[in-house]
């Protein structure tokens, strides 16, 4: 009787589960998911690849600029091939793909261009914030959510947002500049049933590099053209700043874009030189003053033109004490003209020694 009992509460179960609407299968998958990667903890590639320390909470000097990389350009190739996984191999969307639809790290939304990893409202989901918006094809199995390789859009990933911190650790003396966060763009047709040629660009989602790096050094990338042993870790990729990328942003209390400085592509060509300046002018000028290459120009012009002063006052003293010079000669020749002289031809008053002085008493 407890057996045909056991039974009967087995089917009883099953019949619900599969009387569960999909969607409803689909928010527990990704809320088992979530939970899953709570209560684990550290996951296992954390564990097996040691990292670079983070960033510090209070360093006395920090600069965040955010660069666009280009997959398009041979710099920054290695990023985008395989565009399908191969005999093991797979790019860097991929990568990030499938992590995000395994629930082994967390992803935040795209919004105005920056990120927020505080928030808690900009976490993103993956089917209806990331699948369903850019209608990626999937099919949900019990409580998973599957997306086969071909539907994965990596190749119209074409580029990537990156964050960079640069900053100088007081407490180990060093100056570091790393990535702290990733963003692909999907780069699609604005109309997909026109004929028409304009791209529209979609910032996808944010990651922590340091949620990602721990996977990154176990996934290597080809790295050149001419050599095809050449391989490095994406992660080495990143670390050692192979890329490439144009500064679009910077960290600024204002919350403006370059473009919104740089009106042409002239000025925002200069407006990004003068950046890459600054940093490279203190990272050189680290161990001594001034450190800002603003205020090195300013102190420059400054001690030009004290040099400036000093000469023209040298030049201008100089001068004065010449014509004073002559002007004593002039009036010392009048002077010698007018003055009486005794029968001897010498002056008017006799000189007199000490010596003789003495010899008179």
């Amino acid at each position: 009787m407890k057996r045909i009992l056991f039974i009967l509460i087995a089917l009883g179960t099953a019949g619900v589960m599969m009387a569960q609407p999909a969607k409803s299968r689909v928010q527990n998958a990704r809320t088992t998911a979530a939970k899953n990667s709570e209560a684990n903890g550290p996951s296992r590639a954390s564990l097996m690849f040691p990292t670079t320390v983070d960033v510090p909470e209070d360093p006395t000097w920090r600069r965040d600029i955010y660069r666009s990389i280009d997959l398009t350009k041979d710099e920054n190739a290695a990023l985008y091939y395989p565009v399908e996984p191969q005999n093991g191999q797979m790019n860097l969307f991929t990568l990030l793909f499938k992590l995000l639809s395994t629930g082994k790290i967390p992803a935040y939304k795209y919004m105005d261009v920056k990120e927020d990893f505080r928030d808690p409202e900009a976490r993103l989901h993956f089917v209806p914030d990331l699948l369903e918006p850019y209608r990626i094809n999937y099919e949900v199995n019990g409580n998973s959510v599957t997306v086969l390789p071909s539907d994965i859009p990596s190749a119209d990933v074409l580029s990537y947002y990156v964050k960079e911190s640069s900053y100088y650790d007081q407490n180990t003396a060093t100056y570091h500049s790393r990535v702290v966060a990733l963003c692909p763009i999907l780069h699609r047709a604005a109309d997909e049933w026109s004929y028409s040629s304009e791209v529209q660009k979609s910032g996808l989602f944010w990651v922590k590099y340091d949620d990602v790096k721990a996977y990154l050094s176990g996934q290597e990338v080809m790295v050149s053209n001419l050599n095809n042993a050449a391989k490095m870790s994406i992660d080495d990729f990143f670390s050692t700043n192979h890329y490439k990328g144009d500064i679009y942003m910077t960290n600024n209390m204002q919350n403006k874009v370059l473009h919104q400085v740089a009106a042409t592509d002239s000025l925002l060509k200069k407006e990004q030189g003068r950046i890459e300046k600054e940093l490279t002018d203190f990272e050189k000028n680290i161990w001594k003053t001034p450190v800002d290459s603003v205020e090195l120009a300013r102190r420059d012009s400054i001690a030009a033109a004290n040099t400036k002063g000093r000469r023209e006052r040298s030049v201008s003293a100089s001068s004065s004490a010449s014509s004073e010079r002559v002007s004593r000669r002039g009036s010392a020749s009048s002077g010698d003209k007018d003055r009486p002289r005794n029968a001897s031809g010498g002056s008017s008053s006799p000189r007199v020694s000490v010596r003789r002085q003495r010899h008179l008493y």
